[in-house]
């Protein structure tokens, strides 16, 4: 197996980034992260605001993958994620949708043990790991592992866990990934501008998938086909995953332009990853089932 450090770091998505590994499709890589504050918080006397911006969302890598060229498409299955034993929520005016009433910084250590996340005295969650940044190279341009776009990167959303199946546009020779910005647990929307941030290790395995046309981040769940989208606004990003989706469902399923958008409305979801990021993520879900149903499956 792979094994990439989280002294192989990242602020930006970049076709000039230098590869931190190389891999060949099939290969298993492990990625070592650092949490979103570059580890730069320790106790609950410190604040986010004193966390320098070039450490905020580091993703470890990126590694390049032999045989990925443009026009492809990244197959990264997610086999493990490990957690650290303690996460960081960190918050103040100005962040996130409560920044508003929000009048000084907060900073929440939160431990984590078998499985169990300890919010406060009274309340104890189930860790459901998910990675917030994961994406390959933009197509000609650096933009920061903060910022989603159809590359992937910090679209937090809350499926991409153990499990799943994460198809990514392949812009630069090599792919380039990287990844980080695990969530031991985070609700839709990320509404304070983080979840419970931790470091730890994702191990995937990488494949390159040719002749797929996909030009934006998609997900396979154990019951789910999901497009993710992002954007400037809700509806911007709402608007442009339910047409790709339509088109999906149209092309790949064969299925009649007006009965593929009564679908849509009447067995798919459309819901919110985050509103917190300088673009805001949402997906549209489709059940597997009713892709098998017409034949086809992800490759």
């Amino acid at each position: 197996m792979i094994n990439i450090s989280s002294n192989k770091s990242v602020i930006t998505m970049s076709p000039n980034n230098p590869p931190a590994a190389r891999a060949k499709p099939g290969d298993t890589v492990c990625f070592e992260t650092l949490n979103c504050y570059s580890e730069s918080i320790k106790t609950e006397d410190d604040k986010m605001s004193l966390v320098p911006w070039n450490c905020i969302n580091p993703a470890t890598g990126p590694l390049f993958v032999e045989g990925a060229m443009p026009g492809d498409v990244l197959k990264v299955q997610i086999l493990k994620i490990e957690l650290a034993e303690n996460a960081v929520m960190a918050i103040g005016p100005g962040a996130g949708v409560l920044g508003d009433v929000l009048k000084e910084e907060r900073t929440k250590i939160v431990p984590i043990s078998d499985g169990k996340v300890k919010f406060n005295d009274k309340i104890t969650l189930t860790a459901e790991p998910m990675i917030g940044v994961i994406g390959t190279a933009p197509k000609g341009e650096d933009i920061p592992t903060g910022t989603p776009g159809t590359h992937g990167s910090n679209m937090d959303c809350k499926l991409i866990g153990e499990g799943s199946t994460l198809y990514l546009p392949v812009n630069t020779e090599g792919a380039l990934l990287a990844m980080g910005d695990i969530h031991a647990v985070m609700g839709d929307g990320e509404i304070i501008i983080c979840g419970v941030e931790v470091s730890g290790r994702i191990t995937v395995k990488v494949d390159v998938v040719k002749d797929f046309d996909v030009h934006m981040p998609m997900l396979l769940t154990k019951d789910r086909i999901v497009m993710l989208s992002s954007a400037k606004t809700l509806d911007e990003a709402s608007f442009d995953v339910t047409h790709k989706l339509h088109a999906f469902l149209c092309d790949k399923l064969g299925m009649e332009l007006h009965e593929a958008g009564m679908l849509l409305s009447a067995a798919c979801d459309l819901r919110i990853c985050q509103i917190v990021d300088p673009l805001y993520t949402v997906r549209m879900e489709l059940p597997t089932w009713i892709a098998k149903e017409y034949g086809f499956e992800m490759p």
